[in-house]
């Protein structure tokens, strides 16, 4: 794989070494999901499949592996920190970047906020955001549709992620979770560009 240091049959068996079984059903899923997004938006098809591989590749290590990893070499902001769920995605884009020598900006980026979503993502970004959430292995049918119908539409990805983030805020507030501060700015911006 171009975007790689290493094979990409390197990469799977790294990845079923390193994941449950769920996770690494999920993470082929996202990676197909990812590339076939990628070809609807005219976007590097390759690019997408090595971010879908890797999204995911830290999922699995326990929570006091990625604080470690966090803490001894990478700049997360505190807020971000504040659901042990969401901790894994940038500890994947490092884990990409120094284990399997991914150097491009816009994967790494991809795998970084693949969670939580920044302002103002690329349409790359979006796309492995959306992968995540509605590859057909493991993710809700039904849920899943809905996000693809909305995708045919004009301004489709933002009106996908807009639902995904409604989505996301009615799960947490139903599990008593915090909320980072990022996702509400988000969603609010997502309501802006869609509701124009």
């Amino acid at each position: 794989m171009d975007y790689t240091k290493v094979s990409i049959d390197e990469i799977l068996k790294w990845l079923k070494n390193n994941l449950s079984e769920e996770r690494y059903v999920h993470t082929l899923g996202t990676a197909e999901c990812a590339r076939e997004l990628a070809k609807n938006y005219n976007l590097n098809e390759e690019k997408a499949y090595a971010a879908g591989l890797l999204h995911d590749c830290a999922k699995c290590f326990t929570t006091e592996k990625l604080l470690e990893i966090i803490h001894e070499n990478l700049d997360v902001e505190e807020s971000e920190m504040l659901n042990y769920k969401t901790l894994h995605a940038p500890v994947s884009a490092y884990i990409a970047e120094k284990e399997f020598g991914v150097t491009d900006k816009e994967i790494l980026s991809a795998i970084r906020w693949h969670t939580l979503g920044k302002m103002n993502m690329t349409d790359f970004e979006k796309i492995i955001f959306i992968a995540d959430k509605i590859e057909p292995n493991t993710r809700d049918k039904e849920h899943s549709e809905e996000i693809k119908k909305l995708l045919k539409e004009d301004n489709g990805l933002n009106k996908a992620l807009l639902k995904l983030y409604k989505s996301t805020l009615k799960s947490l507030v139903k599990r008593d979770l915090k909320i980072c501060v990022l996702t509400v700015e988000i969603y609010n911006h997502l309501q802006d560009l869609v509701n124009v």
